[in-house]
């Protein structure tokens, strides 16, 4: 009995891996699907820093509209046009809610696909259809969101890793990674790690220079970011903005929503486009802006921030119905005049738009799945095994937890009384193994989600690897807990004196505690945000707790909710416990003695429902629970993948 229920971790693993074989196939098709570009320059230039293929974009007409059942039509997007140029610095800028990230995110195709959305337009790169080129686009979203038990280097150099091929020489891949920290001004900070709220890392204009550190790998032309100054003091904020001004002297083509910028950082902008209520009341060199708003009537102030009087000028006052309305006529104006003046500027796209001319490592195969496996293995380890804070936190609960228990129920005996207290003992364990186990892993996947959307969108793994890594680092950390329970709790109780039972007792409530852990993890791919996930969880839990095992008996259970004891994982360990602990036991006779005494285990588990049952059993029991979750998280996963808007034509045409 001892050795089975001690594998049945060891057994999960491989057999949730058979399950998802599909997922290996995915990542084979992922990798088929790639283009594999000649390398006309020689292998050793793979991770060579290359002056950016110059990029010219040019958008006309985008437009974005949802269509609901409750609040109607809404348009985001109204025909917005413009341009953005090679080794010029673009700011999209305006009143919140006029349409800022809609459009940035549709210039780089990373408009997330809603119900009831439609996206029109035509944007071209060097005359060519925008999604022919995505692999010279790196896109930097808002949160600076990050494996935060990593450092800066190994951060930046498993980017690295995902995105070239296995060829690629390590030697090479440290310079690569070195090279762009340098170029971010992140050099001394290389070791620092990134750190959260419960363990101090990098300042907020480092996590964004990291953030556009892991979008250059792969050297792209391009580079979008989503209001990259947003809670960074004025200090860093300029040094953000320094950086990306640096970036478009080096010829990327950089385009960027800001939010209200300082002056000294409007100074840095090369282009505007300038929008509100969606649409774009100026498109143009940003120099140029203030006069232009001066010949409609609206000059800045002297001494004024003209970033902040543009704005101020566009934007629509709701405060009052008389000022909304003047407002209103006030940018209707402007626009208006806008059209009728020459905004547009003639910048010859660059000749040598050919691959050839400029063959980054993005347009490479990527690593195929056992490499990605691997790489996303040690990430994972990496960052469950260094939080010492949560880690420590968990033993401290499972001990302190242990230690209560045994005093309430220290030296059990074998009286009649004892009986009772076992069931209320085994089963508070089960209980308290589970929710410790799942309160864990609730938020794993919400909290992580962001990051494997980002970096999935890049196709840099595919699901199965990715998951088949959080669970392979999660089992060895997560098992010391119920482990350190066991050993403190079995002998404070005077539990069955027996090496044998002890070392059962320790291998069931591991089981349960990956059983729980699975359950949080296809609970936290379901839900949509951690919140929702902490939620929901414990409701679940709530219910096998009913259906457990010793509140209510499974035959006496209504017959349509009798599936929910065969996989409550409370009731699978309970009873496991139980038949570990019942079984060979001899009871003392009451002093009254009488027929409601109960003279051996074998009769107690009778009485419970678990008469014939046996503990290798109920670990197999939990050990189905662990891969229904598993195979349910992963299918879970692979249906969520990043999914975009499609931009249609001019003339309705996807």
């Amino acid at each position: 009995m001892l050795p089975s229920v001690l594998t049945i971790a060891s057994l999960v693993v491989p057999a949730a891996g058979a399950a998802i074989v599909g997922g290996v196939r995915d990542a084979r098709k992922t990798k088929r699907a790639l283009k594999d570009v000649e390398d006309t320059t020689g292998q050793g230039d793979i991770l060579e820093p290359h002056r950016p293929h110059r990029i010219h974009i040019v958008f006309t007409g985008i437009s974005c509209t949802i269509t609901s059942a409750k609040r109607g039509k809404k348009t985001i997007l109204q025909e917005a046009s413009g341009e953005a140029a090679p080794g010029r610095l673009l700011a999209i800028m305006g009143p919140s809610g006029s349409g800022k990230t809609t459009l940035l995110n549709a210039l780089a195709g990373q408009v997330p696909f809603t119900k009831g959305m439609k996206l029109v337009g035509e944007v071209t790169v060097n005359g060519t259809p925008l999604q022919d080129a995505h692999h010279r686009v790196g896109y930097v979203q808002q949160e600076d969101i990050f494996f935060s038990q990593l450092t800066v280097r190994e951060t930046l150099t498993m980017a690295a890793k995902l995105q070239f091929p296995s060829s690629a020489n390590e030697g090479d891949i440290d310079k690569y990674v070195q090279h762009i920290a340098g170029t971010l001004g992140l050099s001394k900070s290389m070791d620092t790690i990134v750190g959260d709220q419960k363990k101090r890392g990098l300042s907020g204009g480092e996590k964004k220079r990291l953030s556009i550190g892991c979008a250059l790998v792969g050297s792209p032309s391009v580079l979008f970011l989503d209001e990259p100054t947003t809670g960074l003091d004025s200090f860093q904020a300029e040094k953000v903005m320094g950086v990306l001004k640096s970036l478009a002297d080096q010829g990327h083509t950089v385009v960027c929503v800001v939010h209200q910028p300082r002056s000294s950082i409007w100074a840095m902008f090369d282009d505007l486009i300038l929008l509100s209520e969606g649409k774009c009341a100026y498109s143009g060199p940003a120099d140029q802006a203030p006069r232009f708003f001066a010949d409609v009537g609206y000059p800045c102030p002297p001494n004024y921030n003209p970033a902040e009087h543009l704005i101020d000028t566009v934007s629509i006052d709701y405060s009052k119905q008389d000022s909304e309305e003047v407002t209103r006529r006030r940018l209707e104006q402007i626009l208006a005049d806008g059209r009728e003046w020459n905004l547009r500027r003639t910048i010859p796209a660059p000749r040598g738009t050919d691959a050839s001319v400029y063959a980054p490592a993005m347009e490479r195969p990527r690593s195929g799945f056992l490499r990605q496996l691997r790489l996303l293995l040690v990430r994972a380890w990496r960052q469950s095994a260094r939080d010492s804070a949560t880690n420590a936190a968990r033993l401290g609960s499972s001990i302190a937890s242990a230690l209560i228990f045994g005093s309430i129920y220290q030296g059990l005996g074998l009286s009649q009384a004892s009986i009772q207290n076992r069931q209320g003992l085994l089963q508070v364990a089960a209980v308290n193994t589970a929710m410790s186990s799942l309160v864990k892993t609730l938020n794993v996947f919400p909290r992580e989600r962001v990051i494997v959307t980002r970096e999935r969108s890049k196709r840099a793994y595919a699901v199965a690897p990715y998951f088949l890594s959080k669970v392979a680092a999660e089992l060895p950390v997560g098992a010391l807990f119920p482990l350190a329970f066991g050993a403190v709790v079995y002998p404070l109780c005077g539990l069955n004196r027996s090496w044998k039972r002890l070392l059962g007792f320790m291998g069931l409530v591991t089981v349960e505690s990956f059983a729980s852990a699975s359950l949080g993890l296809a609970v936290g791919s379901v839900a949509p945000s951690a919140d929702a996930a902490l939620a929901l969880g414990p409701i679940v839990m709530v219910i096998f707790i009913v259906f457990g095992g010793l509140y209510v008996q499974e035959k006496t259970v209504p017959r349509p909710l009798r599936w929910i004891p065969k996989v409550s994982l409370i009731k699978n360990g309970f009873q496991g416990l139980c038949v570990n602990e019942f079984q060979g036991l001899k009871f003392e006779p009451s002093e009254k003695g009488g027929s409601g005494d109960v003279a051996t285990g074998e009769e107690a588990l009778d009485r419970l429902g678990f008469g014939g049952k046996s503990a290798v059993g109920s670990a197999l029991a939990n050990g189905r629970v662990i891969l229904f979750n598993y195979v349910v998280t992963f299918l879970v996963l692979r249906s969520r993948s990043p999914k975009f808007q499609p931009m249609e034509d001019l003339d309705g045409e996807p």
